[in-house]
């Protein structure tokens, strides 16, 4: 399980109380902190009209972003107990920022877009919210959710490819719902590996649930786009 590329974040050993509370309480303020460069991020993609390979393909831009956004993953899995993963991590939340402009310009494209996208924020934050709640107090152990959550990110990956060239409503939609289902029961799983002790690094403790906050963010902000715009 801890050899497939979603594993970025999922890795450590069980560890002691006080070390599991730090950790805890270093990845929520990481956490917050890495909402910052994202926004800066998506403000300057906005902007500029940031459109990565516009000029190319759609499955050679999405080839880019999987090279650019693995090769930040790996960075961090790389200098994850120096200083130095922080602002690595740093620089790739801004680049999953930029990443955003595209949605968000759809989105700031209807009359009510601001508050569409305040809406899959806070939703967002209720859903992770509930999701850190149940993983802090629940008794239950989730870790057998790990390898069918990956089967999950692998049949949605092979989807969105498969609907960059197909470009069928029904299968984008569908993506989107098990997306967030998919992301908001990974916050349960990654917050309760750092709670039980299974994540002893906050650096790549806060990258995988950046990744769940993100993933969450962007499909519902997609569906409320579509079923909850107004155009001018």
């Amino acid at each position: 399980m801890n050899d497939h590329p979603y594993s970025f974040g999922r890795n450590g050993a069980v560890s002691t109380v006080e070390t599991r509370n730090r950790v805890l309480r270093n990845t929520y303020w990481l956490l917050a902190l890495s909402m910052i460069p994202t926004v800066l991020g998506a403000w300057v993609g906005v902007a500029t009209g940031f459109s990565l390979f516009a000029a190319t393909s759609p499955g050679m831009s999405m080839l880019a972003f999987f090279a650019i956004a693995f090769g930040f993953m790996f960075a961090i899995q790389k200098t994850k107990d120096s200083a130095i993963g922080v602002f690595v991590l740093l620089g790739f939340t801004f680049f999953m920022g930029l990443m955003l402009s595209r949605i968000l310009s759809f989105v700031l494209g209807f009359s009510n877009g601001p508050s569409l996208i305040m809406l899959a924020f806070g939703g967002t934050g209720v859903i992770f919210a509930s999701m850190a709640t149940i993983a802090t107090v629940s008794k239950r152990d989730f870790s057998g959710l790990g390898k069918w959550l990956f089967m999950g990110v692998i049949v949605l990956l092979l989807a969105s490819v498969a609907n960059v060239f197909l470009h069928l409503p029904a299968l984008m939609l569908t993506v989107s719902v098990l997306a967030i289902a998919i992301f908001s029961a990974y916050m349960l799983f990654d917050v309760q590996r750092v709670v039980n002790g299974g994540e002893t690094n906050y650096i790549t403790a806060t990258l995988a649930i950046y990744l769940d906050l993100y993933n969450v963010f962007v499909n519902l902000l997609a569906l409320l786009g579509i079923f909850g715009g107004n155009r001018n």
